[in-house]
């Protein structure tokens, strides 16, 4: 019958039991039997990550890249005047195909490295460029204008420098690097 309800294997009678009578907390007949569990074992893992992912690798290889990125995007925005925003995608794209590479991960931990990197690589080549034009503007060299660097000055002039057309692009490159930067399956 498709009305009638089975007993609970949790339930238990709400009246005490018979001395010599079935225990409250027996199974039911074939309720639990042995036959209808089934052992299973986790899969071994082993020591060593899987295909020869190694995390430090890929970010030593991302925050070369990021580097490399950063001095790119500072040059061509002292060269042509203008803050190319493009540039952050490709220093994103170059972070992301580096650590993939080197690091040959699978997994989204080697995506979030990518992806942090990219934008360490965008923040970091915009605040060379404005650091340049600011030595320019003070009439010192760089390395003048970074022993007198304070962090005041850093944020001031990250601030004076931002547009919230950055954000944009800070976004496209933390996505390029998150997506180039983790092995596809196959």
């Amino acid at each position: 019958m498709a009305d009638a309800q089975r007993p609970s294997p949790f339930g238990r009678s709400l009246t005490p039991p018979v001395a010599g009578g079935p225990s409250p907390f027996a199974r039911p007949p074939g309720v639990g039997t042995p036959d209808t569990f089934r052992v299973t074992t986790a899969p071994e893992r082993s020591a060593a990550p899987a295909h020869g992912a190694s995390l430090p690798t890929g970010f030593m290889a991302g925050a070369v890249a990021a580097a490399v990125g950063a001095a790119l995007w500072a040059g061509v925005t002292v060269l042509t005047g203008y803050q190319i925003g493009w540039m952050a995608i490709g220093v994103g794209a170059l972070v992301g195909v580096a650590v993939r590479t080197a690091g040959k991960g699978t997994t989204t931990t080697f995506g979030i490295l990518g992806a942090l990197l990219a934008l360490g690589g965008c923040l970091a080549g915009n605040f060379l460029a404005g650091a340049v034009v600011l030595s320019r503007h003070w009439d010192v060299s760089l390395a003048v204008l970074f022993t007198r660097l304070t962090p005041d000055l850093g944020v001031r002039l990250m601030t004076a420098m931002f547009s919230p057309m950055d954000l944009l692009f800070y976004a496209l490159a933390v996505w390029q690097g998150y997506k180039f930067s983790i092995v596809p399956a196959n």
